[in-house]
């Protein structure tokens, strides 16, 4: 004998959404402001608080990133992942610049543009114009 027992989660679900759109309807035809007064007043808060929604994600995207970099850092140094495998770009750039035009005369001035934040970019094209891995590249610029 066996047992068979529905799924009901999509009937469940319908309800819901079901109740909750009654439940707008309702308070919206009986909000105690006219129609366009209670429109702006959800606008208003809905602005208020996407703009809170916003500062909040930025500020737990930073904690993340900085957790992850922590993270990296931490790898490395148990030898997990091989030295050179996170950029970490120390000094004046334009010294540094100087440095790997004397090292490697075939690189040009749009080789080297480093723009903060954007290392994996300038690690990708020095790969291609050296032939070198990723983890040499990283660590090259790491020592400089």
């Amino acid at each position: 004998m066996s047992y068979h027992e529905e799924d009901n989660s999509g009937k469940i679900l319908l309800a819901a959404l079901a109740g909750a759109g009654a439940g707008i309807i309702a308070g919206m035809l009986l909000a105690p402001d006219k129609g366009s007064a209670t429109r702006e007043n959800w606008k208003g808060l809905a602005t208020k608080y996407s703009g809170q929604l916003g500062e909040q994600l930025s500020k737990y995207g930073e904690d993340l990133d900085a957790k992850f970099k922590g993270y990296i850092e931490k790898l490395e140094d148990m030898g997990v992942t091989g030295v050179g495998s996170s950029l970490k770009m120390k000094g004046d750039w334009n010294a540094n610049k100087g440095k790997l035009k004397q090292q490697f005369a075939q690189l040009t001035d749009e080789d080297l543009d480093y723009a903060e934040g954007k290392g994996d970019e300038l690690v990708g094209r020095l790969q291609n114009k050296l032939g070198k891995s990723k983890n040499e590249i990283t660590k090259m610029l790491n020592d400089l």
